[in-house]
């Protein structure tokens, strides 16, 4: 959820700036009011670079960049969304190097692989595409090693505060919840979805799904003492959980329509909105049951949902800006707009600080002025 969305998009948008990349990217971009945090490749395929964009016009204030060699399917270039967290911002790239980097000079504070130095791990079809996630002060992120399933490592430094044994990684990333009136970690590995118990690592509860196969890429999602979980064979189903912070393994609700592969649904009071092959309002008051659904060539594909109390703002696969009334009782487009023209790789999911909207497209990225000119 972000505070603000526009009451409408320019037919035209007001491009603030734009910055040439060397390679396609799927990582989500992470922004400040000063600094915007992008991944890339080089153009040999064999490193990757991450950049610190000026968040004003564009111009290049530090690169990291460390050799990365590999094959995955859909290339190698990074998934994870880099964590910017006060004064450092945390980089995973999908052969599993994680940096910790100052956020003011792009220096180097400590280092580590996530194949190297908890393995043996098998590298999956993916890679590493978690997110990094800090969680009381301590940086979790997860292997998917035999003895080290999750770990949770001093931000500072880098050294090991707990590890966790358990199943491979998924691909989705983690979230801190407070259910029941307990702290926990919650995400997928390769399995299940789990429960962590944040200061030791010990896995509180474990729920397999109905089906098997879900590649779990999309994020849970926690509404008060409830959790939304989406899956591309499972549906989108609702968990409660006891006073102990057990879940009940039953879901409360499910959607069976409602399953994504890849992108994460999002809450917007009682409602949940989600693309899968049309755009769906869920009714979370009603058992999950679909208000309305909404069927256009943009929500065919892959897109990334943004979400204020009153608006939806949808990115398309092709680098078109689609904004919906998130209280209407049916389906209300407000407004499209293109950004990238001749595009059809728009996967990094975008950054919206202020009135200004970041967004990846193959080969570039671009700031959008998102409030009316006047």
């Amino acid at each position: 959820m972000v505070d603000w969305l526009p009451d409408r998009l320019e037919p035209h948008p007001t491009i603030v700036w734009e910055k040439k990349l060397a390679s396609p990217g799927l990582g989500g971009v992470a922004a400040t009011d000063q600094s915007v945090i992008v991944s890339d490749r080089d153009l040999a395929d064999s490193a990757d670079i991450f950049r610190c964009l000026d968040a004003a016009d564009g111009h290049e204030l530090w690169a990291v960049r460390y050799p990365a060699r590999g094959k995955l399917d859909y290339g190698n270039s990074p998934r994870a969304t880099p964590l910017i967290d006060s004064d450092l911002v945390f980089l995973l790239g999908a052969l599993g190097d994680l940096h910790a980097v100052s956020l003011a000079s792009g220096q180097i504070v400590w280092n580590k692989n996530l194949r190297r130095d908890f393995g043996p791990v098998k590298l999956q079809a993916w890679g590493w595409c978690s997110s990094p996630l800090i969680a009381d002060g301590r940086l979790i992120v997860n292997p998917g090693a035999k003895d080290a399933s999750l770990v949770a490592l001093d931000r500072a430094t880098g050294q090991v505060f707990w590890k966790t044994p358990g199943a491979p990684a998924a691909f989705g990333s983690f979230i801190l919840a407070q259910l029941a009136g307990r702290q926990e970690l919650v995400g997928h590995d390769q399995n299940s979805l789990g429960g962590w118990d944040p200061a030791t690592g010990k896995r509180l509860w474990q729920v397999a799904p109905a089906r098997t196969g879900d590649f779990n890429v999309p994020t849970p999602v926690q509404v008060a003492d409830t959790l939304l979980v989406s899956t591309e064979n499972n549906g989108t189903r609702a968990f409660r959980f006891d006073a102990l912070g057990q879940i009940d393994r039953r879901p409360l609700a499910e959607n069976v329509d409602l399953c994504p592969d890849a992108h994460t649904p999002i809450v917007i009071g009682n409602r949940l909105f989600g693309v899968s092959g049309e755009l769906y309002c869920l009714d979370l008051s009603a058992g999950l049951k679909a208000l309305w659904t909404a069927s256009d060539d943009a929500f065919s594909e892959y897109t990334s949902l943004l979400g204020s109390p009153e608006r939806v703002l949808i990115t398309t696969l092709h680098g078109e800006l689609l904004l919906i009334d998130a209280q209407s009782p049916e389906y209300r487009l407000i407004d499209r707009s293109q950004l990238f023209a001749d595009d059809s790789g728009v996967y990094a999911h975008p950054a919206l600080v202020g009135t200004r909207l970041y967004v990846r497209g193959s080969n570039s990225i671009c700031c959008v002025e998102l409030a009316l000119q006047q």
